[in-house]
Formats: structure tokens, C-alpha cells, sequence
């Protein structure tokens, strides 16, 4: 595969704002409809079991916005773009989006060992294996060909690392949206991610102080116009 899909998305118009909400949450975009953020890596964001983990992006946002709704999430060690919808109806239109496939995400990444792109002129490589929840694990996942559900990664070299460095950066584009998908994927092909503390050796995780895998773009019909809009929040690391 040479090329992964691709929109003409419109960048956000002039009624988006950057704020900060309490506790520092950083607002990439806000209008009636919508909300998109920056999720810090290490933040919940929804609440999780227990009262020790009701501090998550969602709340922080619904004090600033009582009628945001969640529409997706990222996984606590990732960092990233995240959306929510203000109203049922934005967020029915905003969650047909994900279920349909009507996105374009794309994550960064930096993963252990040297991994060259095959491909002429960085071509999209394709990972193609599926995807079950380790339920004897949780909340690990593991490649399943007899009863995995279809999961679809392209990956391509995003930047040269340092010669001898024994790390690569990848730009990720995942069509579907499997649980931990991009973090068993790439471990499946022989290179987890690094500072991964599901997927990774000891070693390969010591290596960052936190999960290097951040949602940098996403591109998404607005729920009341219908353009396509692309958010992107650049890579901390």
C-alpha cells in the first residue's frame, strides 16, 4: 500500500478558541457543538472503578462545560486529541463518525528497535491482524485469528532517528479502533512501543518515563455544518 486514505478537511474556523480549563486541561477547540482537547498523557479520560479514579478529562471539561458528553477515548498512558460532544444530538452525529468510520486519525509513535520502511518513498505498510480482549489479562489484548475482530494499521517512518539509537518514530493511521490496538499491533511485528508497561520488555519500557504514542490529528465532519475538520495537537515528545 502506497498511501493511506485521505480528506480535504477545512482547518477550524474562526469561532475556535484556545483555553485553559481548571486543572490545566488545554482546549483545542470549542463551539455549541463541539469540544476537542489535548489529553496529557497519564490522565484518564472517563472515570474509572473506585474513588481514587474519578479525577479524568471528562470531569475536568464537564466543569467547564456541564452539557459536554463523552463520544471516544484514549487510553490513560496515551496522549493526545480527544473530542465530546455538547448535546445528545452532537454526540449521536459525532459517535456515527467513529462507529462508521467517517474519521481520519493519525498517532505518532516511537518504538523499540530499527525498523526500515520497505516501501519506496516511505510507503504506508499495512498490519493486519485480529484483535481480541485478553479476558483471563485484562486489560491486555492479543492477537486472536480464530475469534479476534478485523484489525487494520498503517504505518509508515516518520522522522530519522539518530543513527545508532535503536529507536524509530512511526507515523500510525489506524482504520479500525480495537482496544490497545496500535500497542499490540506493533508488538506483534516485533517492535512495541516504548515505555509501553503492557506490551513492552522491562528494558524497552525503561527507556521513556511514559508511553511514547500521542493522537496528533483528527479529521471529522462538524455535527451541525458537516465539514470536515481537522485538529491536530503537536507530539510532546
Amino acid at each position: 500500500m502506497s498511501e493511506a486514505p485521505t480528506h480535504s478537511p477545512q482547518p477550524p474556523g474562526p469561532q475556535a478558541t484556545r483555553v485553559a480549563v481548571p486543572d490545566g486541561l488545554t482546549v483545542l477547540h470549542a463551539d455549541d457543538a463541539l469540544l476537542v482537547f489535548d489529553k496529557p498523557a497519564g490522565l484518564l479520560a472517563v472515570p474509572g472503578r473506585g474513588p481514587d479514579k474519578q479525577d479524568c478529562l471528562s470531569a475536568r471539561a464537564q466543569a467547564a462545560y456541564p452539557d459536554a458528553l463523552v463520544v471516544h477515548r484514549l487510553d490513560m498512558a496515551t496522549s493526545g486529541i480527544v473530542l465530546m460532544a455538547r448535546g445528545i444530538e452532537a454526540q449521536r452525529h459525532l459517535s456515527l463518525c467513529f462507529e462508521k468510520r467517517r474519521t481520519h486519525k493519525r498517532y505518532e509513535a516511537v518504538v523499540a528497535g530499527d525498523l526500515p520502511n520497505p516501501l519506496p518513498d516511505n510507503g504506508w505498510n499495512s498490519i493486519d491482524l485480529p484483535l481480541i480482549v485478553d479476558w483471563l489479562a485484562r486489560p491486555r489484548s492479543i492477537v486472536s485469528h480464530e475469534i479476534g475482530k478485523p484489525s487494520l494499521t498503517h504505518w509508515r517512518i516518520a522522522d530519522a532517528p539518530p543513527p545508532g539509537s535503536g529507536m524509530t518514530r512511526l507515523d500510525l493511521h489506524p482504520v479500525t479502533g480495537r482496544s490497545h490496538q496500535l500497542r499490540v499491533h506493533l508488538q506483534a511485528i516485533g517492535h512495541p512501543i516504548v515505555g509501553d508497561p503492557l506490551y513492552a520488555s522491562p528494558e524497552q519500557e525503561a527507556l521513556a518515563d511514559r508511553l511514547l504514542l500521542h493522537a496528533r490529528r483528527l479529521d471529522i465532519e462538524h455535527p451541525v455544518t458537516g465539514a470536515m475538520m481537522r485538529f491536530e495537537a503537536p507530539c510532546p515528545f
